[in-house]
């Protein structure tokens, strides 16, 4: 009995030691899959995009003096400078509509976006002079599209310049006169969307910005401003950010809800998989040995086998469909290798019942634990819990000196 049980632990530790190879496979195709379809998703669908305000400025040249030495005389001289004298931003709204739209390539799924923009900026010439003012759009990103931009000063729809910096329009404003400059554009990026205040401690005044979303499951990074106002609509989100005069550092951001990824939990489901081998034999050893049942060690071999089987499918399968699909494939191949085999060693019904039953438990819920995210610890500890009272209940009268005393028990089939 002694050498059985060494056996069996040593079959059990040459599966661990092939699911951590495994593991480690599924990881590096993982690792470096993403670094190289991560740069094909952004060169094709767009990066992080990070808007910034409108901004207003006019040129005005001013007389500069200059000191210069010659012969060891000094004399002074006086430059025309032009320089870009900004007007002050009085009032804000932002209306940003933000759709998700998840992307497969290989074994991850990528957080793509679309993204319609459109915001309305109220500027005031302060001076006493009609200015030529340049409004500028910045972009959000250096390498994006941008369908349908538009640029309007009061209402008129003015001829843009573009740049690689962004987009601007020239318009004459009067002496205390408001510009309003309205602007909007389709854009697509991916895992986020911010709205920068200003450089560094920026301040605003009137400030309103409405983000909608197509997705409930809103994530805002450390960085960011919670939203003022939240409302549930449809699918997703309506969020309100309300500020009269605010100073802040801070941003206003969105971080795209990342979808369950097949690669990173293909390999997690491997890493953990010798626990669920190991309460598998643990309750098959218990099983036979109530019912004297003779299970050799090359039966507990083929059935770690059976196991290994699931995860080595599983792995492969996750490149091609959905993980719910291969998840399901790899469940119902792997049981019918158990239950087959063990109708020939023991007989049907334990092969159906006890085994059958015990292989969905620790092999298909353990491994559907990893779907619960957050819960997946506290699923296992459960489900862990409930076996070793069921087990302690079954056990309770046996005495275990006489089970394990080296009596060779007959084989039972039924």
């Amino acid at each position: 009995m002694i050498r059985r049980i060494v056996a069996i632990a040593f079959i059990f530790c040459c599966t661990t030691v092939a699911w951590i190879i495994l593991g480690t496979t599924i990881s590096m195709r993982t690792g470096s899959s993403n670094q190289q379809l991560e740069g094909h998703v952004a060169s094709t669908w767009g990066t992080a995009q990070e808007q910034r305000p409108v901004s207003a400025s006019f040129k005005r040249t001013e007389l500069s003096a200059v000191t210069e030495q010659e012969h060891g005389n000094t004399f002074i001289r006086s430059d025309k400078v032009e320089r870009h004298v900004p007007l002050p931003l009085d009032s804000t709204r932002v209306n940003v509509n933000l759709k998700l739209d998840h992307r497969q390539k290989g074994l991850l799924w990528y957080a793509t976006y679309a993204v319609d923009f459109a915001g309305e900026y109220k500027f005031r010439n302060d001076t006493a002079e009609t200015q030529l003012v340049d409004f500028l759009l910045p972009f959000p990103a250096e390498h994006a599209v941008y369908d349908g931009l538009q640029m309007k000063v009061n209402g008129k729809d003015m001829s843009t310049v573009t740049a690689s910096n962004g987009a601007s329009v020239s318009a004459l404003i009067e002496p205390g006169q408001t510009a309003d400059v309205q602007v909007a554009y389709r854009s697509q990026g991916l895992n986020s969307w911010r709205y920068r205040l200003g450089e560094g401690i920026a301040e605003v005044r009137d400030f309103g910005l409405t983000m909608t979303t197509n997705f409930k499951d809103i994530d805002f990074a450390d960085d960011t401003l919670s939203p003022t106002a939240k409302e549930q609509q449809g699918s997703g989100w309506r969020l309100g950010w309300q500020y009269s005069n605010l100073i802040s550092g801070f941003q206003i951001g969105m971080t795209m809800p990342e979808k369950l990824q097949p690669g990173p939990l293909a390999g997690e489901i491997s890493y953990f998989a010798p626990v669920s081998l190991f309460f598998f034999f643990f309750l098959m050893f218990i099983l036979t040995t109530l019912r004297n049942i003779d299970l050799h060690p090359m039966n507990y071999f083929f059935l770690a086998t059976a196991f290994f089987a699931f995860h080595l499918l599983l792995a492969y399968l996750v490149d091609h469909i959905s993980i719910h699909v291969a998840m399901i494939i790899a469940s119902l191949v792997s049981i019918a290798l158990v239950v087959s085999y063990l109708r020939l060693v023991v007989g049907t019904r334990f092969a159906a019942v006890e085994a059958g039953l015990a292989q969905f438990i620790y092999l298909v819920l353990f491994s559907y634990a990893f779907f619960w995210k957050g819960y997946t610890g506290l699923s296992i500890t459960i489900i862990s819990i409930l076996t070793l009272f069921v087990v302690m209940q079954a056990t309770g009268r046996v005495r275990w000196s006489e089970r394990l005393s080296g009596l060779t028990p007959s084989p039972v089939r039924g």
